[in-house]
């Protein structure tokens, strides 16, 4: 069963967190994964690459995680860009037609695990009935830097050219087939900067996106995104923002996300006057910069070096300690846990085990 939003966006994830227990499993790692299946991705448009390639690759590694336990699965869109794709001589109209495949092949693997899972051809680690638990598919955008495909995602400096209009520019027409590709939600992933967040929700709101969105950041450290702008300013402007339904991180290193959780969560105490019958009177009130479900899913901790377009390995993350962070996670106010680059089905296996054991 999918679940679809009723009277206002917000609506979709309540209900799926309701449905889950109050927590949720992300999917993890899927050009890695798609590497490990044998796939090629040294390519500008990296796993998009596949769309065209080896479509039964990427279907095969969502099966993968919702086997794991994952309750969210995000298409293979994040680097397909009709821009990029044009630089391969692929037309707009091809173009559009492989960012909906990218949906849809997230949608058959849902379907193909939900009919094995009712004629028990699986062991499905989730707690719940999974005839019952719900799944959702997310058409993952990725961010303008993702397109230039030299690392800038991860650094957030893109040239002085770059604005919120030209950002606008650049994701609508791509936003517009996403959202009408037949997926749950967006995922606006890897963002790195402030003023991308903020084209982003004018986008949602100048087109009238009807599927609900989430905004997911990368940082630095524990306090700010890649570019050096405050995790909580960020945060406040997926806040703003009705078509969100959920903002965190994702392709972080996994020791900043705590104190990223506790920072999107900080409460400012303002004090403030009112005139009331001629009299003065003093009063508090807590300002917080977002009130929605906060979703993570970090890295494996490792470095990626935009030269070599590699991970560096020596401060990776083994699945077992990373699993380890996961009740903290989740006792600071995160809804929604998985993996991104680097992480595999076993880190999403553990993670929905760690999750089980908190309901």
């Amino acid at each position: 069963m999918v679940l679809k939003t009723v009277d206002h966006p917000s609506s979709l994830m309540t209900n799926f967190l309701r449905r889950c227990g109050g927590s949720a499993v992300l999917d993890g790692g899927l050009a890695t994964e798609l590497e490990r299946h044998g796939a090629d991705l040294k390519d500008p448009l990296w796993s998009a690459k596949c769309l065209l390639s080896s479509p039964h690759l990427i279907r095969r590694v969502h099966l993968d995680y919702l086997e794991a336990g994952a309750n969210i699965i995000i298409s293979s869109s994040y680097q397909a860009t009709l821009q990029g794709f044009e630089a391969k001589g692929i037309s707009r109209k091809e173009g559009e037609a492989l960012l909906e495949k990218s949906v849809k092949i997230a949608c058959e693997a849902r379907d193909i695990f939900k009919e094995r899972a009712t004629k028990g051809l699986w062991d499905v680690s989730a707690t719940l009935d999974h005839e019952q638990a719900p799944i959702l598919v997310a058409a993952s955008v990725g961010s303008y830097g993702a397109y230039l495909s030299d690392g800038s995602e991860y650094s957030g400096s893109y040239e002085d050219g770059v604005s919120l209009d030209s950002l606008k520019d650049f994701h609508r027409r791509r936003v517009e087939v996403l959202a009408a590709s037949g997926a749950d939600l967006v995922a606006f992933e890897t963002i790195p900067n402030k003023l991308e967040a903020k084209a982003y929700a004018e986008l949602l709101e100048e087109e009238g996106v009807e599927i609900p969105a989430w905004f997911s950041f990368s940082c630095k450290d524990g306090a700010n995104v890649v570019s050096g702008d405050p995790i909580e300013e960020c945060a406040a402007i997926a806040d703003s923002c009705d078509q969100v339904i959920g903002v965190g991180i994702n392709c972080t290193a996994p020791r900043f996300v705590h104190q990223l959780i506790q920072s999107i969560k900080k409460v400012y105490t303002l004090i403030y006057t009112i005139l009331h019958n001629s009299q003065i009177e003093l009063s508090c009130f807590k300002l917080q910069a977002t009130n929605k479900p906060i979703l993570i899913y970090p890295n494996s901790g490792e470095t990626y070096d935009a030269n070599t377009k590699e991970w560096v390995k020596s401060s990776g993350v083994s699945d077992v300690d990373f699993v380890s962070y996961v009740k903290k996670w989740r006792e600071a106010g995160a809804s929604l846990v998985g993996g991104c680059c680097r992480t595999t089905p076993n880190t999403i296996r553990a993670i929905s085990k760690a999750l089980e054991t908190l309901l």
